[in-house]
């Protein structure tokens, strides 16, 4: 059982950026950033495997940045130039084992989940 907590969210006008964290009880091989508006389906922003591998969404690619502090079980999402659109509950994900790169922003790829936190952007 890995449970995740999230924090850093809050709001924001368009432009401005906000670093989200989640904090984990324990190591886990795959860990991702995902996120839901209101009437819309969760999707995948930014995942981070093992020592390295980093995968990001189109919508966020050139604007957010996804790390991992593997001493602190933490997992953060630096978000820039933040645009109205990224207005949504941000959830925090993990998943033992291998999980192959196509499959890393997929919801169901992930066994793990935070209560989510809320980011606000406006125009």
């Amino acid at each position: 059982q890995v449970h995740l907590l999230e924090s850093g969210g809050g709001s924001v006008q368009s432009g401005g950026s906000l670093r989200l964290s989640c904090a984990a009880s324990g190591y886990t091989d795959c860990m991702g950033w995902f996120r839901q508006a209101p009437g819309k389906e969760r999707e995948g922003v930014a995942s981070f495997y093992r020592d390295d591998n980093m995968e990001y969404a189109n919508s966020v690619v050139g604007r957010f940045t996804i790390s991992r502090d593997n001493a602190k079980n933490t997992l953060y999402l630096q978000m820039d130039r933040l645009r109205p659109e990224d207005t949504a509950t941000y959830y925090c994900a993990a998943q033992p084992g291998v999980i192959m790169s196509w499959l890393r922003l997929r919801r169901d790829s992930y066994t793990y989940w935070g209560q989510g936190t809320q980011v606000t952007v406006s125009s």
